[in-house]
């Protein structure tokens, strides 16, 4: 008999190459005059705040079978989450398809502007489309608006916004290394070239710098201000930098993690920009990587097709999900509010897994259930009295 898939976890027939949680596109649009003189004490928490705007739940998802398809369609998809049954919908609420071109990378604008997508050769702009009515529907459009900047610059296999969403940065397969001013797309930074091929960027909470991984060798830190090269991050012995992200710990203050293919993040001081330390955390080859908003999670995604959730202040294991795909994993990303991560596989498959509930209550489970055999067998020797064991000689 075959065994039903988690309601969290869901096959859309497009092999996935990214994956990203949906802004809550409702901020971006203009607020009366009386809702800005309310008091901020008023303001909704961030569950009403979910139930409220039913958009924050959903995850964007990207790929395809390529130029030749062969029947795989090229698509961007709407997937809908929800938290109270941690199930995501059957099928995606909204679909578009790219034609013979596939969307290898992305990067949604954090204040709900849209999203960015990269293709063989441009990268396109799309817009939310939002329905009306007591179910609202988020749905995706291309935009009317060219990138010119970005026509014909080849593949870019890594975008990235600062978190204000006021600049963008786009890394190519020819090691071409371009950061903008948004939406104005003004050139700060234009290098060529940045690595032999830029594979991963990252901009530090404040903005202030962007951490860029090429296919080998060392990564960068650039200093957004100047448009310099801030240090250099090279790997020890056998390492090969995979994905790169910066974490707030406390007070503005953050750190950078980069993760090794080999299964190990090394950790590196933003100051100094001098190693910390490194810690194995998996046994088989990191493909995906992500950190938390809170900073309090880190999460990777091997080849094996399973979930590595780490504490960050340990740096020990919390959780794993074993097979949380069939194929190896192309994709995570955790929600805004660090409760939930959306993993995505070339097998076609989404998840959802939850976190909060987990690092809550997962040791008052174990004393709960221990409580309960306990109070069964007292029952039993109550009940069965002549059971009791003898001690007498």
């Amino acid at each position: 008999m075959a065994i039903e898939p988690p309601s969290n976890y869901q096959k859309y027939g497009v092999p996935f190459y990214v994956a990203a949680w949906a802004p809550d596109v409702r901020k971006s649009q203009p607020r009366d005059q009386d809702d800005d003189d309310d008091d901020q004490s008023k303001a909704p928490t961030e569950t009403e705040s979910a139930q409220s705007h039913p958009n924050q739940n959903h995850v964007v998802l990207a790929g395809g079978g390529g130029e030749g398809r062969s029947g795989v369609p090229n698509a961007i998809l709407v997937a809908q989450f929800d938290p109270a049954s941690v199930s995501l919908s059957h099928q995606p609420v909204a679909k578009l398809d790219t034609g013979s071109d596939l969307p290898y990378r992305m990067a949604v604008h954090p204040g709900g502007d849209g999203l960015i997508c990269s293709f063989p050769n441009s990268c396109r702009w799309f817009e939310w489309d939002e329905e009306s009515g007591e179910d609202p529907k988020l749905g995706l459009k291309q935009s009317d608006r060219v990138l010119d900047q970005l026509v014909d610059v080849g593949q870019q296999l890594a975008l990235a916004f600062n978190k204000e969403g006021s600049v963008l940065a786009a890394g190519g397969e020819d090691g071409k290394l371009r950061v903008f001013k948004w939406p104005g797309m003004e050139i700060i930074l234009n290098e060529a070239p940045a690595h032999t091929t830029v594979k991963q960027l990252d901009f530090s909470p404040d903005g202030k710098f962007l951490v860029s991984l090429g296919s080998s060798g060392p990564g960068r830190v650039w200093d957004i201000t100047s448009s310099t090269v801030a240090a250099s991050l090279p790997p020890e012995k056998d390492e090969v930098f995979c994905a790169c992200r910066f974490s707030l710990i406390s007070d503005g203050n953050y750190i950078l993690y980069i993760a090794d293919k080999s299964g190990s993040i090394v950790t590196w001081n933003t100051t100094t920009w001098k190693r910390i330390g490194s810690k194995t955390i998996a046994r088989d080859i990191i493909c995906a990587f992500d950190v938390s908003a809170d900073g309090k999670l880190l999460a990777c995604g091997t080849t094996q097709g399973d979930l590595v959730i780490v504490n960050s202040t340990r740096m020990q294991i919390q959780k794993v999900v074993k097979k949380a795909h069939l194929g190896f994993v192309t994709a995570l990303s955790f929600s805004r509010d660090s409760r939930a991560l959306a993993s995505a596989s070339l097998d076609s498959s989404a998840r959802v897994s939850t976190l909060e509930d987990e690092k809550k209550t997962g040791g008052l489970n174990i004393w709960i259930i221990i409580f309960i055999i306990l109070v069964a067998i007292a029952a039993y020797f109550l009940n069965n009295p002549e059971k009791l064991p003898s001690f007498n000689s």
